[in-house]
């Protein structure tokens, strides 16, 4: 057979020929799809059937196809889910023999197989008294053998399960939620698994069970092409893995979207983003309904003995009324949900969208699938610019807090969105390749103004906040630097949504800078004139500062929980409190003429007096001591010496030995009275954090330091020794390091700054590499979010002057070949 056609293929085709017909169907390119799923499921039932009427099967016997498999839907690595029917009149041995002869033949070939063997009764007790077993035996269907006997089967589950659904739903949407825990929501993962994670295939299959009930049904535009989607893309990973895998792992998103025929794994996480967000909005609107239902219907004979008869003691019958309570103008709850009153007009009144939600918002319900729906196809569109109410409606939307999140996806799913600010199409469903983030784009959005909700107290212009939130990002679906995108794009939705000229100007600025405070505040020495004027600068006024600081804090508390701690909102803050100072007409005082602390001079006396390090740990009190539960922002190590070449990698690697994060370092030469002792002393201020577990002790910090100043401790072998130690993860291939000079930073010093792979011992390195270079480090400050570390370098000359420009490139050079 040169061409292969399923429907008439030989009865008495061998495992070799199915497995060769089978080769070639999944490698026909032109064939893909339901088209080869379904294709698939034909040549698999032929196969069986073959083997089933080759056995011998006696009367009263059907093979069954249930699950997957019994709706066509074969991927090309799915497990084949049967059932060996009977009617019970066969001899046990002869029906265990016939499965024998149709079960082995499968396992030969490879191929997953849940198989069973039961009557008609034993399947529907084994279904009642298993879900997942009873969900299976929904899309039972006829393979080979009796069909009146799989047929009877099929009828006999599917009014069972519409006896039992009052029961069966709640069990069924429990099942649901502990899987969305356990598995988490597809439509945000990096690595999601198309099968279990909420808005999957599982999720899919639910919503056909509850459809099956005749007790609610979902809503069914977008929702079939949503599971062809999912479907599609399993099929294609399956292909490009050869294994029976449902998670979409990262190193084979390329390959699976070169299958799909997409442009590249964006694209494929996009498409897949899309068909989850249809399947959880369409679960979310099922579950409700279906609570509704079993509510009434639980209520209601408890409504007829309290009323007294059938009738509810009125003549006729009539039903009492459902309450409908206003909640604004056009906007009632209803049975639970925010519905459209009777009298609104969608038609006339461009404000309802946006005021409806609003109200669903704040009254912390769901907007119900008809109010959207009516309110996407009838309403008219806003006028550009809005009108005040519809500007102060989508405040109050953003100022809901959390229960803005699923109005917006009501609004979202309808299309609404989009309609009222055409900017967010560029943003929706677009993933964020850094696992830091929590979100895609759009929700990340979301819950950027979700955050800044509860921060609104803090600011005079909580509008300008929420409005800023949700717009700050903006930018990232437009090619280059997001935040210059966004200024842009904000400036004219801003205009759009009706703010004034100085509104709309301040709205830009925060969005332009909105990772100005954080960026600055971890990565540049905030002792420095310099920094805090140019951000004075770039921020412009003290109202805008005051939206700035609040974003700040919202969008890192969104991003997820490595963006946002104690620390960083210690350091923003008090760069805020320096950038305030400045606005306000002061001066920022000279790092050059401040006198040490009376500790760090102590220390300084201590070790010229010895010739030695001396050290000292102090606990660095957290932001919000009086919170009941206050994050420690780690410690305060200073350290003293008689000044020397390679303190800092000494240093550096001794505290990557024992497990301690560096968060900032200060390196300063402290001149003492001549009577004290000859030459300076260098004091380093440390900010440190262990990674897990406590603190070592300080002798044992000082006794290495001591042996790595004296090269009796080879740290570079030993950090090399402890990375051996670990296997390394199969992943995505880190990029190489990146060292760069940033220009003008600083009169006093040169910045380095280093964009590298976090790793035990990088602020070693690049302190080995400094001091080959002939430079002097003034102090280092160190951010890290996920995997990726950026290290600030503050040098200078020997002499303590800054570097020229071919210096700086030099140096950066030499770094980043060290690190390479």
């Amino acid at each position: 057979m040169t061409n292969l056609d399923v429907t008439t293929e030989t009865e008495d085709s061998g495992p070799s020929g199915y497995a060769a017909a089978r080769l070639r169907l999944l490698t026909e390119k032109a064939r893909s799809g339901p088209p080869r799923r379904t294709a698939l499921a034909r040549l698999t039932d032929d196969w069986l059937a073959g083997l089933y009427r080759a056995a011998g099967a006696p009367p009263g016997t059907a093979l069954v196809a249930v699950g997957g498999y019994g709706r066509g839907e074969l991927s090309p690595r799915s497990d084949l889910d049967l059932l060996l029917l009977h009617d019970g009149t066969a001899d046990a041995r002869t029906v265990a023999a016939l499965a024998d002869r149709l079960w082995y033949p499968v396992w030969d070939l490879g191929i997953a197989l849940d198989h069973s063997v039961r009557t008609t009764a034993e399947a529907r007790r084994t279904a009642a008294e298993d879900l997942k077993v009873q969900l299976g035996l929904l899309d039972a269907r006829p393979v080979a053998g009796d069909p009146a006997l799989a047929t009877a089967l099929r009828t006999a589950v599917l009014a069972d399960w519409r006896d039992q659904a009052p029961r069966r739903l709640p069990e069924l949407d429990a099942l649901c939620r502990e899987r969305a825990e356990r598995s988490g929501e597809l439509q945000y993962l990096l690595e999601p698994d198309l099968k279990e994670a909420r808005g999957g295939l599982r999720d899919a299959q639910a919503l056909r069970a509850v459809a099956a009930s005749w007790l609610a049904d979902a809503p069914r535009e977008g929702l079939d092409d949503a599971r062809r989607r999912l479907l599609d893309a399993r099929d294609a990973l399956h292909l490009a893995t050869g294994r029976a895998t449902d998670r979409l792992a990262l190193q084979e998103q390329d390959a699976v979207a070169a299958e799909l025929g997409l442009l590249d794994a964006d694209t494929l996480l996009r498409e897949v983003y899309e068909a989850a967000r249809t399947v959880s909005y369409a679960s979310d609107v099922t579950w409700r309904e279906v609570n509704r239902v079993l509510k009434a219907r639980s209520a209601r004979p408890r409504l007829r003995g309290l009323l007294g008869g059938r009738n509810g003691g009125r003549s006729g019958g009539t039903k009492p009324a459902v309450a409908r309570t206003p909640l604004a103008e056009g906007v009632v709850e209803m049975d639970g949900e925010a519905v459209l009153a009777l009298s609104a007009r969608p038609e006339r009144d461009p404000v309802l969208p946006l005021r409806a939600a609003a109200a669903a918002a704040q009254a912390g319900l769901p907007l119900s699938l008809h109010a959207v729906r009516r309110l996407a196809a009838t309403a008219k569109p806003l006028p550009v610019p809005w009108p005040a109410e519809a500007r102060e409606e989508l405040v109050t939307l953003l100022g809901a807090g959390e229960t803005t999140v699923p109005v917006w996806e009501a609004l979202e799913a309808e299309g609404l969105v989009t309609r009222l600010l055409p900017d967010w199409e560029r943003v929706r469903c677009r993933p964020q390749r850094n696992p830091v983030h929590t979100w895609t784009v759009d929700r990340h959005l979301v819950e950027t103004a979700v955050r800044a909700a509860s921060l609104t107290r803090r600011v005079h212009r909580p509008d300008l906040l929420l409005v800023a939130a949700l717009l700050h990002d903006i930018g990232k679906g437009w090619p280059g630097d997001h935040s210059v995108a966004g200024e842009t794009i904000a400036r004219d939705l801003a205009t759009r949504i009706g703010f004034d000229g100085a509104d709309v100007a301040v709205i830009a600025t925060v969005v332009r800078h909105h990772l100005l405070l954080v960026e600055t505040a971890t990565r540049r020495d905030l002792d420095d004139p310099a920094t805090v004027r140019t951000v004075a600068a770039a921020v412009g006024t003290l109202g805008a500062l005051e939206l700035l600081h609040a974003l700040t804090e919202a969008d890192a508390l969104a991003t997820g929980p490595a963006a946002w701690s104690s620390w960083r909102a210690s350091l923003v803050a008090d760069l805020v409190k320096r950038v305030a100072g400045v606005l306000a007409g002061e001066e920022p005082p000279d790092p050059e003429a401040a006198a040490p602390s009376a500790e760090q001079e102590r220390l300084a006396v201590e070790a010229l007096r010895t010739g030695e390090p001396v050290l000292t740990l102090h606990a660095h009190e957290p932001v919000s001591p009086d919170s009941e539960e206050p994050e420690p922002v780690g410690v305060e190590l200073l350290v003293a010496l008689p000044e020397r070449p390679g303190v800092l990698p000494a240093v550096a690697g001794v505290l990557a030995l024992h497990r301690l994060t560096v968060r900032a370092a200060e390196l300063r030469a402290v001149a003492l009275p001549s009577a004290l002792g000859r030459g300076p002393v260098l004091v380093l201020d440390w900010r440190v954090a262990a990674e897990y577990g406590t603190l070592p002790e300080a002798h044992r910090l000082r006794a290495d330091l001591v042996r790595a100043l004296d090269g009796s401790l080879d740290v570079p072998a030993r950090l090399a020794e402890r990375d051996a130690a670990y296997p390394r993860r199969r992943g995505v291939q880190a990029p190489p390091p990146r060292v760069t000079v940033a220009p003008a930073a600083s009169r006093h010093a040169t910045v380095i700054e280093v964009r590298a792979q976090d790793a035990p011992g990088l602020l070693h390195r690049i302190g080995r590499a400094l001091e080959g270079a002939d430079v002097r480090v003034r102090s280092a400050h160190v951010s890290t979010l996920g995997a990726n570390a950026v290290d600030t370098l503050y040098v200078t000359r020997p002499d303590g002057s800054p570097l020229s420009d071919e210096e700086a490139v030099d140096v950066a050079k030499v770094v980043e070949g060290a690190l390479g």
